[in-house]
């Protein structure tokens, strides 16, 4: 772990123990508490990633490790940062075996390419399965081991290398979060990775390069970044700053993913596209997420589904679950989303956000079932009972049994 570093987000005399108090829960008007913000340094606008061959040499890169996938290599983007980083004289290795949600042996086997090169700071470009494949170089690289093994909160133990991340996508936050998710391809489940150790040393977001994303993936990860905002701001672990950038996340997603499917060129509604999932990863890493995410990361590891589309499918149905323990939450949600909500109660607000949510998702092309995706109702007992393992669940606000849970798969369906 990085010298100073620690995981909670929050802690104050004055939490709840309690989930189903979660909504008395507003930070500083509970009284004095304390608060340590995670992000790293972050460029942000066109062109930054002109600015990636000096960021990774500030690092102290010799022989920078660059983690990408085909796609990013076709659209162009590989070859352009590897000429800055030549530029800087520095001697860059690119690796691109990688595929969506990562499998615990493509790091392995990044990780065996990595010592072989004599790799030092680990730059990743490309959506979030590029910068979770980094993040489990990082990982190895600094602790050895199996990437399994460190499945959990706190695992990290030793230092790892720097790590620049340059997203392609509009939705993940692995740029700014200290969160690494892999595939145990053998329980064929997604595992949680997660402590300080694994936020980046550097972010930057260039809104350029997500003009090159295919549909699909810009409404997959415009969706994820809503269920960040979404689940960080209703979360246990929710704080004052993290509130802000949750807030200001939904109505940039609200406001502008619909903009960029019709206008994907478009470099403004790129550009807010950007800053959303760049305020919701910054939120989310903060105040952590909930039992949308615990349950998604399930059927990703079960059918390699597409994880922001899951979300997308989950969302309105853990609102609707979530509104009974935090009811009040959902009423600042539903009008950062551009609802007329005025003094109705806050279950109200939450059945609205669910609707409005459920209404951006069909007009983006995601699937109102997770039948459509594969799941069968065989696979609920599975699913339920490796959702209660996944840290996410932690922080959400109302409590929730494998019962509970269950019947939560069984109504997305």
């Amino acid at each position: 772990m990085r010298p100073g570093g620690i995981t909670s987000t929050t802690t104050s005399r004055h939490r709840h123990a309690d989930p189903e108090s979660a909504s008395e829960v507003t930070g500083p008007s509970d009284g004095p508490f304390l608060l340590k913000f995670h992000a790293p340094e972050i460029l942000f606008g066109p062109g930054s990633l002109d600015e990636s061959g000096r960021a990774a040499a500030r690092l102290g890169a010799q022989r920078p490790f660059v983690v990408s996938d085909p796609g990013i290599v076709e659209a162009g983007w590989v070859d352009e940062l590897v000429l800055l980083l030549r530029a800087e004289g520095l001697q860059p290795t690119v690796w691109t075996s990688v595929t969506p949600n990562p499998k615990d042996h493509e790091i392995a086997a990044a990780y065996e390419r990595y010592l072989e090169v004599g790799g030092d700071v680990i730059v990743a470009i490309g959506g979030g399965s590029c910068a979770d494949a980094a993040k489990g170089v990082a990982v190895l690289a600094g602790n050895g081991g199996d990437i399994r093994d460190y499945a959990g909160i706190d695992k990290v133990d030793a230092p790892i290398p720097p790590v620049l991340i340059i997203p392609s996508t509009s939705g993940t936050g692995a740029d700014v979060s200290q969160f690494c998710i892999v595939t145990d391809t053998d329980r064929r489940v997604k595992l949680t990775i997660m402590g300080r150790a694994l936020v980046p040393d550097i972010s930057i977001t260039d809104p350029r390069l997500l003009t090159t994303m295919p549909e699909d993936l810009n409404a997959a990860t415009g969706l994820d970044a809503l269920t960040h905002a979404v689940e960080s701001y209703v979360s246990r672990a929710h704080n004052p700053i993290a509130d802000g950038q949750a807030l200001s996340a939904v109505g940039l997603v609200c406001g502008h993913l619909r903009e960029t499917m019709d206008h994907p060129l478009d470099l403004g509604a790129r550009g807010k596209m950007a800053q959303a999932s760049l305020q919701a990863g910054m939120a989310f890493t903060n105040a952590i997420l909930g039992a949308t995410h615990a349950m998604s990361h399930q059927v990703g590891g079960l059918l390699d589904a597409p994880h922001g589309v899951i979300n997308g499918v989950l969302l309105p149905h853990v609102i609707r679950y979530n509104a009974r323990a935090a009811p009040g939450r959902f009423v600042g949600l539903a009008r950062s989303a551009g609802l007329t909500v005025g003094d109705v109660p806050g279950d109200e607000a939450a059945e609205l956000l669910a609707d409005h949510v459920r209404r951006l998702a069909d007009d983006v092309g995601v699937p109102r079932g997770l039948r459509d995706l594969g799941v069968r109702e065989e696979d609920l007992d599975s699913l339920s009972a490796t959702t209660l393992e996944d840290a996410c669940l932690t922080t959400n606000p109302r409590a929730a049994d494998q019962d509970d849970i269950r019947a939560l798969f069984r109504g997305a369906l």
